[in-house]
Formats: C-alpha cells, structure tokens, sequence
C-alpha cells in the first residue's frame, strides 16, 4: 500500500514494549505446545511473569495477542494514505499502501509464518483475520472515495478498487507464506498488483494532434453566378 513513501511510514513506527513482545513470545510459545484453545491468558501472564492486568493493558482479547501488529500497521497505512499529495494517482497510492501492509509481515517472516500456520488450524482466528482485513479494505476505500468524489459512480469505483487491492494483496501474501517467508515478498506483491493497475490505474492519454483547417480561395468575377462559385469551390476542396 511510491516504494519511498511506504519506507518513510515504516521508519514513523515506535518500538514496542519489552513486556509487550513478553506477553506475545509467550503465547505463541504457549500455542505451539499445547494448542490456541486450550491456553488461557492466566497460562500466557505466568509463563510472560506478568500480572493480568498487565496482559489486558496491551491486548482486550486473546485473539488480539495472535495480531498484536495490526493496529499499529492500520494507523501507519492510514496516515501514510492521508500525507499523500493531492495530485498523486489514487490507484497508484493505495498499491502504495497495500505494500506497507506487506512490509510489516515481511518485517518477521519466521513469526508471520508461525501465525499463518496457526490460523489456519484456528477457525475463530480465521474469522478474526476477515475482520481485520475488512479495517483495511475500508480505510482503502475512504481514501478513494475522498479522491473520486464528484466523479460517476465514484464511491463504486472507489469500493471496487479497495477490494481488488486487497484481494491482490493477500494472494501474494499467502503464496510468500506458503513459501515459509524465503520467497521475495514484494515481487510476488508487484506481480498481483499488475492486473490492478492494468484495470483501473489512470492511462495517459496522449494529446491529440489538431490537423490544420483546409483554407481555399476561389477566385471569381464579381458577376458570376452563385452555382458556379459552388462549383468551383467543390472542384478545389477534391472529392471527400
């Protein structure tokens, strides 16, 4: 979700909490060995040395420890949408966007893997990775729509980019994913993004050449009959 732009939001990012990163080390850890459902915050807090409360301060839920990145990644994808030049290709820009997003997976591939691996096994984190990923396919949106307003169909156009961004974005990441992270993350991106750009990107149109307007002079006694003027004019116009 240029390539420069989305590298200035990642460098806004502050670093998170140690007993942040605690608290999520130890459930993931806590995950693997005896599965997601059957680890209680209780088990994360004690293996972490952390109150309850201390757990709750960074996460409302235990499905929230499974994506503890994607409220700061939101944030920077929608500030980095909202610091875009007013002339920037819209198209251009949310691609833009999508690859910060992807940026942040790429940032840990050996994590982004371990939770790819869990949710798959999970159907209430699947559930819960739909509802995160639906945050982002809207704020795409409003962006778009701002950009389309007053244009034809603007809020469809705008809504149908958001998803096809989105959908583009996650094939590349699920087939990185696949790969374990070894794959390169961002060509696989710019190759599901081309159809997307293909499609609804802005084609430069190149300006038409103005052909120069045909001057005849006919020249023509003062008395001479109106059909033969016509006539003549006709004759030095050629056929067409």
């Amino acid at each position: 979700m240029s390539s420069s732009g989305a590298a200035a939001g990642r460098g806004d990012r502050t670093e998170q909490p140690p007993m942040r990163d605690a608290l999520v080390a130890a459930a993931f850890r806590l995950f693997t060995e005896q599965g997601y459902e059957r680890t209680t915050v209780g088990d994360i807090v004690t293996l972490a040395g952390v109150g309850r409360r201390s757990f709750f301060r960074y996460f409302p839920t235990k499905e929230d420890v499974v994506f503890p990145d994607h409220e700061r990644c939101l944030a920077d994808m929608t500030a980095f949408l909202d610091a875009g030049p007013g002339d920037a290709e819209p198209v251009t820009r949310v691609c833009d966007a999508a690859r910060l997003v992807l940026r942040m997976y790429a940032e840990n591939p050996s994590f982004s893997v371990q939770r790819y691996r869990l949710t798959k096994q999970v159907p209430g984190l699947r559930a819960y990775e739909l509802s995160v990923v639906w945050r982002y396919e809207r704020a795409l949106a409003r962006y778009l729509r701002e950009r389309f307003a007053g244009h034809p169909d603007g809020s469809l156009r705008a809504d149908v980019i958001a998803a096809a961004v989105v959908a583009a974005h996650n094939n590349a990441l699920r087939s990185w994913l696949r790969s374990d992270g070894r794959d390169d993350a961002e060509a696989a991106l710019d190759h599901a993004l081309t159809p997307v750009r293909e499609a609804f990107g802005t084609v430069p149109v190149a300006p038409s050449r103005a052909l120069p307007e045909d001057v005849v002079v006919v020249v023509a006694r003062r008395d001479a009959p109106l059909w033969r003027v016509v006539r003549e004019l006709e004759s030095a116009r050629g056929p067409g």
